[in-house]
C-alpha cells in the first residue's frame, strides 16, 4: 500500500478572512471554491494542494463536535514556503499588515534564512531561503 499526500487542509474558524489572506495577501490561485463556499483548494504546484475548510463543517462530518474548538498550547503545525528572497517577501507581507512573529533571521544551524508570521486564524507560517542564496 502506497499513500500519496495530496492535500494539506487547514481547519479554520475564520474561513472568509483566511480565504482572502491566502488569495490576496499570499497570492495563491484558487483551484476550487470561493469566499462563501466554506472550502477552497489553493494551487501550490502540481502535486500538493493547500485547502481551507471551515472547522465547524469538519466537526459535522467527523464526530468531534464534543471536543473543544481550541486548546491553549504551542503551535501544532506550521506551513513552510520556500521563497527566493526572504527579506523582500517579508517587507511585502509587512506592508500588507500580516501578523509578524519573527523578522528575517539567519539560522546557520538550519542552513536557512527565515521569517515567521500568522494567518488570520493564527496558523504559523514560515518563509525561508537557503543560506548562501539571495537574501
Amino acid at each position: 500500500m502506497m499513500l500519496q499526500l495530496t492535500h494539506i487542509r487547514l481547519l479554520v474558524t475564520n474561513y472568509t478572512d483566511c480565504f482572502f489572506f491566502y488569495r490576496d495577501v499570499l497570492g495563491f490561485w484558487i483551484d476550487w471554491g470561493d469566499e462563501n463556499s466554506g472550502y477552497a483548494e489553493l494551487h501550490t504546484g502540481d502535486n500538493l494542494k493547500l485547502a481551507l475548510f471551515r472547522k465547524d463543517f469538519m466537526a459535522e462530518a467527523i464526530p468531534s463536535a464534543y471536543l473543544p474548538s481550541a486548546l491553549e498550547c504551542q503551535n501544532k503545525m506550521a506551513l513552510i514556503f520556500a521563497v527566493d528572497n526572504v527579506d523582500a517577501v517579508y517587507e511585502k507581507l509587512k506592508e500588507r499588515n500580516v501578523v509578524v512573529v519573527t523578522q528575517p533571521l539567519d539560522r546557520p544551524a538550519w542552513g536557512l534564512r527565515t521569517a515567521h508570521f500568522r494567518d488570520p486564524d493564527g496558523n504559523l507560517i514560515e518563509i525561508f531561503s537557503n543560506l548562501g542564496t539571495v537574501n
